[in-house]
């Protein structure tokens, strides 16, 4: 069987992929892309930013082709096919690897729940627990919405070169100040780390008021001020294809647990890495980057990011036809 092989690294050779001889590890990379951007009021992840009608999704792909990963798996919701089809996928799908998986409701759920009740997906876990059958080796799970910038996977790439223990994931942080918007709070992973590693993370909405930066834990009133350089995630994280049997026995864990509320509760994938490193001898390095954050979190985001992408074009950090066209 031949797979896409990259040989180079440089913006204009990641647009001359060969197929090789032989066979190589692969480096997967995630895209959560299922959800509806409520705040945003659409499908956000297809919203162009560019003169070429590229979406932020396409920079994130450039950035991981460019920084060593070699596939890419987009988890969507089955009516939005089509249109990813034909928009982003027709775009790539000559340079590297593309696969499709739809989260269902019914994946993996045990026999006999009955889970009649619930209207919304299970939540990021489960997303990436029906992308099993797809992945094969390393992987790396990021956002379709958030533009993460090509130094937040390079430092995930190095972190698949330098460290081969199975046991050892690694998550990248951000600086909180270079992840936020001036027009409303955005939600956060707020860390804790120790000696390099992840500790816990608290799920937060995260606003910068008259100057200060300050963080509400999701479901409480408890309010703390954050230093601007303080570690927060977005969902770039790393895993060995290991994991994704422990998230398998975790769901159904979570879906038949007496105290889980179906209706309404999610299996999300930052609860599970706390739960993974507590109980299964599992550790998560903590990596960094200076990169800085874009996205649509409202609609009066749109002009910010694409006057981003256009500044970051004319400093040649991304060629002006992302994908040679």
């Amino acid at each position: 069987m031949q797979i896409l092989h990259f040989i180079t690294k440089t913006s204009k050779e990641i647009l001359n992929i060969k197929r090789g001889n032989k066979m190589e590890k692969e480096r997967a990379l995630v895209i959560l892309a299922g959800g509806l951007g409520s705040r945003f009021g659409g499908l956000k992840q297809v919203e162009p930013v560019d003169e070429q009608k590229n979406f932020i999704i396409d920079y994130s792909i450039y950035d991981a082709l460019k920084a060593g990963f070699n596939k890419i798996i987009f988890i969507i919701k089955q009516e939005n096919y089509d249109i990813f089809k034909e928009s982003i996928g027709k775009r790539i799908e000559k340079k590297v690897k593309v696969e499709y998986v739809f989260q269902g409701m019914n994946d993996y759920v045990p026999q006999g729940v009955d889970f009649s009740c619930r209207e919304k997906p299970w939540g990021t876990g489960h997303a990436v627990l029906v992308a099993k059958d797809k992945i094969e080796g390393d992987f790396t799970v990021i956002n379709a919405d958030d533009f993460y910038g090509f130094d937040g996977f390079r430092v995930a790439s190095k972190f698949f070169d330098d460290n081969k223990d199975d046991s050892v994931y690694a998550l990248v942080s951000y600086k909180v100040g270079n992840t936020l918007t001036e027009n409303g709070a955005v939600k956060r992973g707020v860390i804790e780390v120790k000696d390099g590693y992840f500790v816990s993370v608290a799920e937060s909405s995260i606003e910068r008021v008259n100057g200060e930066i300050f963080a509400t834990k999701l479901g409480t009133t408890s309010t703390r001020k954050l230093d601007e350089d303080y570690p927060v995630n977005m969902n770039l994280i790393c895993f060995r294809k290991n994991y994704i049997d422990v998230l398998e026995k975790r769901f159904k864990e979570f879906v038949t647990n007496k105290n889980t509320n179906i209706e309404k509760d999610e299996f999300l994938l930052l609860d599970e890495v706390s739960y993974a490193i507590k109980n299964n001898n599992v550790k998560m390095k903590v990596l960094t980057t200076s990169a800085v954050w874009h996205g649509f979190t409202y609609k009066e985001d749109k002009e910010k990011v694409v006057n981003a992408i256009k500044l970051l074009k004319e400093e040649k950090q991304y060629p002006n036809n992302l994908w040679g066209r």
